[in-house]
């Protein structure tokens, strides 16, 4: 591995990432080890994940997300609209991107599939994998107490449970309960807690697999929140979900309903450079 890798911060809705260009040529359990080191908010640079920008002849970019633990994910959300962003030079000759001066569509190779985007200036929308595996009312037990929770995989596993008075859920304790148990092993699953505001508008707290914490966002937690809270709307055809996030910010998640099948999934926020460096291995 180099001895020195350039690498620039960047962040969207509150989940900060260090993204590194194409180039860096290691092993899987060198990678994993230099995400856990780059992460780490005391000793490295500090951030949810690590994301590597590749070239490839399946898209205008492969994206590989590493979590602060290490572990490598399939899909991340808000990694994907700052892969985008990062990427956008690059699709300038691509044979895949639609060529406009405002708004360019860039394709995305992930482990989830090919990911569609789109970049209009700091703004980024991202179409995801129709989701699956959508389970309601999922019976477990937590602390000696019965839970319903619900289930769907939009990349990656997540868990939804509704709650009341979002602010004062004890999102770490419970959600690392939820997320190793015996109902979602092997893989655990990431855990959402989802407040209703109205039909178009929720509030969801993340804790995330991998991070094993709360985050400020997640952005297929998002995406997961508003399709299980779309499933509790009679109205079919298309809808648009806003979702606050931990951070304040707002994400949008645009999708089209016929009976719990959801399809065309967007997920739209404004994503950002924080600044350039040189990390020492």
């Amino acid at each position: 591995m180099r001895k020195t890798i350039d690498f620039y911060k960047m962040v969207a809705a509150g989940n900060d990432f260090v993204v590194i260009g194409d180039g860096l040529q290691a092993k899987n359990a060198e990678l994993a080890d230099l995400a856990r080191k780059i992460c780490d908010r005391k000793y490295g640079i500090g951030a949810d994940g690590m994301l590597l920008i590749e070239k490839t002849k399946k898209a205008d970019a492969r994206m590989r997300i590493f979590n602060a633990d290490g572990s490598e994910a399939e899909m991340c959300g808000n990694g994907a609209r700052c892969s985008a962003l990062y990427a956008h030079p690059w699709a300038r000759k691509s044979p895949f991107a639609v060529k406009g001066e405002k708004t360019k569509v860039i394709k995305l190779e992930t482990k989830a599939g090919i990911i569609e985007s789109e970049v209009n200036n700091d703004n980024v929308r991202i179409k995801l994998t129709d989701p699956k595996d959508i389970k309601l009312n999922i019976p477990i037990a937590v602390n000696n107490r019965a839970l319903k929770v619900n289930f769907v995989n939009t990349g990656v596993p997540h868990a939804v449970i509704f709650v009341e008075g979002l602010d004062i859920i004890d999102v770490n304790n419970l959600g690392r309960i939820i997320r190793y148990h015996s109902k979602f092993a092997p893989k655990g699953t990431n855990v959402n807690f989802v407040e209703i505001i109205n039909d178009g508008f929720i509030k969801v707290r993340t804790y995330e697999r991998g991070v094993e914490a709360e985050t400020l966002a997640c952005g297929t937690g998002s995406s997961a929140s508003a399709i299980i809270a779309g499933c509790r709307l009679s109205k079919a055809g298309n809808r648009i979900i806003k979702v606050k996030t931990k951070s304040g910010e707002i994400l949008k998640v645009y999708f089209e309903k016929n009976n719990n099948k959801f399809q065309n999934v967007w997920l739209e926020g404004k994503a950002k450079f924080v600044y350039k460096g040189r990390y020492y291995v």
